[in-house]
Formats: structure tokens, sequence, C-alpha cells
């Protein structure tokens, strides 16, 4: 279900576990599917993705070296969530992706006035564009430091696989998305309990 399409469905309620859904784990993640991520969780306007989605064939070298450390980025913290899940330890190569983004990205936080409308934008303190995926590592970072009591988890339906955040007041929830696989998995269960009952002499 990942990125089958070119709307990712943010339902992890983190942008990191967005971004590890989001990204394809047995595939290449593309170009035109990280700026369509970073577009849709306003880490970058839609001005600013269309002008991205022209830097391959403007300078090619730089896409490419943003969108492998996307890729070591999405790779590292889809282990890293797997162990957390387990409640398994994490390997020291699985956390330097994440650091290094997070090194390389100095920068603040800025208020930005566009017609009359302010938004928080990050500034980076460097020119290049490794700040485009510091609120992804940022994001994992702060899930990762939260260790045992993060409320990570894995959606109940065995074929969606999607994770989540766990904000709920019971700390209960099962689904991705009521909505989707919720729903879904009460319609599977009314199926079979009318059907039982049709066969119960």
């Amino acid at each position: 279900m990942p990125f089958a399409t070119l709307s990712p469905q943010l339902l992890g309620g983190r942008l990191s576990l967005d971004f590890v859904n989001a990204t394809p784990s047995n595939a290449e993640l593309s170009w035109e599917l990280l700026i369509h991520f970073l577009e849709s969780t306003s880490v970058v306007s839609v001005e600013r993705g269309a002008q991205l989605l022209n830097l391959p064939q403007s300078d090619p070298q730089a896409a490419e070296a943003l969108l492998l450390k996307a890729r070591r980025l999405g790779s590292a913290l889809r282990k890293v969530f797997a162990a957390m899940l387990r409640k398994q330890r994490m390997a020291g190569e699985w956390i330097e992706p994440v650091n290094e983004i997070l090194r390389i990205t100095e920068g603040h936080d800025e208020l930005v006035s566009q017609e009359g409308v302010c938004k928080i934008e990050f500034v980076a303190r460097e020119g290049g564009l490794d700040w485009l995926l510091a609120a992804v590592a940022r994001s994992g970072a702060e899930t990762i430091a939260e260790g045992p009591r993060a409320r990570l988890r894995l959606c109940a339906n065995p074929h969606c696989g999607l994770l989540f955040y766990d904000n709920s007041r019971t700390r209960r929830r099962r689904w991705c998305s009521m909505a989707v696989c919720g729903n879904r998995s009460k319609v599977a269960a009314f199926a079979r309990k009318r059907a039982a009952t049709r066969n119960t002499p």
C-alpha cells in the first residue's frame, strides 16, 4: 500500500513514521516521490517542490546525493522502528544516518509571511539540500529517544504494514486508520459472524 499512488497516506502521527510508511522498502525511492512527500507534509511549499522537481536536470549530482541520503534515512528508520516494536537492540549503524542529517542541518525556525498569512519555516544555516530531510530526522530522533515509552505501533491488519504513533487516550489503538483498516476488519468480522450463524443448525 505505501506510495502506490502519488498521494501518501499520512496516518503515522509523526513525520518520521509517515516517511517510513510512504517510502518504498523494496524499491528505490524516486526523486519525484521524495519531493511529493515533502510537499504533502508541508516541509516544502508547492512552488519550492516544483523547483526541486527540475533539480535532477539542472544539478544531477546534488539531487542524487540527497536522494541517497533520503534512502539511507528511510532504511535506517525502518530498521530502528522494527527493532523498537520487537523490543530488540538497535545497531549503531542504523542510528548514524539520522545523526548525519542532524549534524549537517543546523538552523532555526522562522516566521515567514506570505500574502498576509504567517507560517513557520525552517531556515538552514548552510545552503545545501540536506535540510530537506532535517524535520524527518528530528522526528525520528525524538521517537527513538523515547525508547520503551514510545507508543509506536504496527497496524493490526496483517496486509497493511503501516506504522503509527498511538496518541489515543487509552493507548489501545490497533489500526493505522479506523476509516481504512479498522472498518475493513469490522466488516470482515461481521461477515464471518453472519456466515457462522447461517451455518449453525
